[in-house]
């Protein structure tokens, strides 16, 4: 049974990567979960924890290939086994809940989701990509993110993929016949699980801002080994956003009320104590041409000695007006731990430099030249995975999310468009429009029903210019969310305590029967 269970696991593993965007085969989701569930019941802890580690290498090691674009072949390899060790932990787990042989659903969907929580904060911060709810930004089950947010979300595909489990279990055990039909109930669940989140509404009603997001590519040759000389990527910035003014004045094109630029906009230090006040000048002329707030982002050392990952924001007439420094920063990315030991992994870890963390959630108010103003959420690059950076700024009142990003670090995979989904499913969650703006590509500008409008391709000059539609009001996600893990936690604690006490129960009563009758004296 033991190669069966193995290759059913595997199978899980190459469905659940199969359902994120690339391949969008979303309710593959729900089959690579219920095969774990089926691969773990009934047999011991070390075989579903070698069930969960073959999941989870033929998941992210397919996944994370685009890790491998520039840093090569060790990191992406170190970084797929030791995220697939949190899965092997999940099989150990569900092992134990499931020892006797019966599939669990609600306590297994608990599992799934205190292990993407232990992965989206350990080690070194952790690392939230591929969670399973940011596989169904196509999916009906997308409108239950606006309820229970991205853990809830992850929770029900597990759920449903449980009941999809135990409801194959039952049909193959179901003897006589009649019986099976009862079998199909768990199976019906699922199905009505996966449907009835279309009841949830999505309003995308609200006050129009007419929004220019500015993708700039990257020059031939250009790399984020920073090959080009400096200030050649600020230089297509301004001269992109010039050129969209002049479109403007010659009525091709509908003035902006905000116009955006990616992560690493500007390859100059805008903040820095001798060419800082050039480098501002050339944005200004960009600034004061579009005759809009300009808001960008680039590594600045703001003055001292630590750099930081910055978005400033200009205004027309005035200059800079506000600085938002990156909360949750990308471990491997943009911090290096035990640096020591990995510069023997990759030359690439030399090349990276540990940056500094903000200490303020991205909430920007930024005045718009008609008087209004719109409230910024800025999540930089990988923070749109992490539940409280965007969960803060909704908190803080913002009325628009923007997502600025390079990604040029990893070429052509499939990292763009799962970066992108991860934008349409926080657009639902929190019921806010959303601005993905990319150096490379995939940029677009998404409503809060979590639909893309006028998505870019990679490596292409683009910008894109539209209304969204700014929203205030708060969805049932903000508060349930960050209870979705915890409650997860105190469920699955009490199902592993019950289960090892009847296991001691049980071993306790064995040795009781195989105690040899004693004969009292008369």
């Amino acid at each position: 049974m033991l190669p069966v269970r193995l290759l059913l696991a595997v199978l899980g593993g190459v469905a659940v990567w199969l359902a994120f965007p690339g391949f969008d085969v979303w309710p593959l989701a729900f089959l690579g979960t219920g095969a774990l569930a089926l691969a773990t019941a009934g047999t011991r802890w070390w075989v579903g924890a070698l069930a969960g580690l073959g999941l989870g290498l033929t998941w992210f090691a397919p996944m994370f290939t685009w890790a491998s674009t520039y840093a090569g072949t060790a990191p992406w390899a170190a970084m797929s086994v030791a995220s697939a060790l949190y899965p092997a932990a999940l099989g150990a787990v569900l092992a134990l809940l499931q020892r006797d042989g019966r599939v669990r659903p609600f306590v297994g969907a608990a599992a799934w989701v205190v292990m993407e929580q232990a992965r989206a904060v350990t080690p070194f911060g952790g690392f939230p990509w591929a969670r399973l709810g940011f596989s169904q930004a196509d999916s009906p089950l997308l409108g239950a993110v606006a309820l229970v947010g991205v853990p809830g979300l992850g929770l029900l595909v597990a759920l449903v993929g449980g009941l999809l489990a135990l409801g194959v279990q039952r049909l193959a055990r179901a003897r006589p016949a009649p019986r099976r039909s009862t079998a199909w109930v768990p199976v019906l669940a699922a199905a009505g699980l996966v449907l009835v989140p279309l009841l949830v509404p999505r309003p995308t009603a609200g006050d129009p801002v007419t929004v220019a997001a500015v993708q700039g590519d990257i020059p031939e040759g250009f790399t984020r080994t920073l090959t080009a000389e400096r200030g050649t990527m600020l230089q297509r910035y301004t001269e992109q956003t010039t050129g969209l003014a002049e479109d403007v004045a010659a009525g091709r094109q509908e003035a902006p009320d905000l116009v955006l630029w990616p992560e690493g906009a500007s390859d100059l230090d805008p903040l820095h104590p001798v060419r800082g006040a050039e480098t501002t000048g050339r944005i200004m002329e960009a600034v004061d041409a579009v005759d809009a707030p300009v808001v960008l982002g680039g590594i600045s050392r703001q003055g001292g000695e630590d750099p930081y990952n910055t978005m400033f924001s200009y205004l027309p007439g005035e200059g800079l007006d506000q600085v938002y420094s990156k909360v949750y920063l990308a471990p491997f990315g943009e911090f290096v731990p035990l640096r020591p030991l990995l510069r023997h992994l990759s030359p690439w870890v030399d090349r990276i430099s540990d940056l500094s963390a903000g200490t303020e959630p991205g909430t920007m108010p930024v005045p718009l030249p008609d008087g209004r103003t719109v409230d910024l959420g800025l999540g930089i690059c990988f923070e749109v995975v992490v539940d409280p950076a965007v969960r803060d700024v909704v908190r803080e009142g913002a009325d628009l999310l923007v997502v600025p990003t390079s990604n040029a670090w990893f070429g052509e995979g499939h990292q763009s468009v799962q970066h992108i989904a991860a934008s349409r499913v926080r657009a639902v969650e929190h019921g806010r429009s959303v601005v993905h703006i990319s150096n490379v590509g995939v940029s677009g500008l998404i409503t809060p029903d979590g639909r893309v409008h006028e998505p870019t391709d990679l490596y292409t000059r683009a910008t894109l210019v539209g209304d969204l539609p700014l929203r205030s009001a708060t969805t049932p996600a903000l508060h349930v969310g960050p209870w979705v893990a915890p409650v997860a936690a105190v469920v699955l604690a009490g199902a592993l305590l019950r289960t090892l006490l009847q296991a001691a129960r049980a071993s306790a009563s064995a040795r009781g029967d195989r105690t040899p009758a004693v004969r009292l004296p008369r």
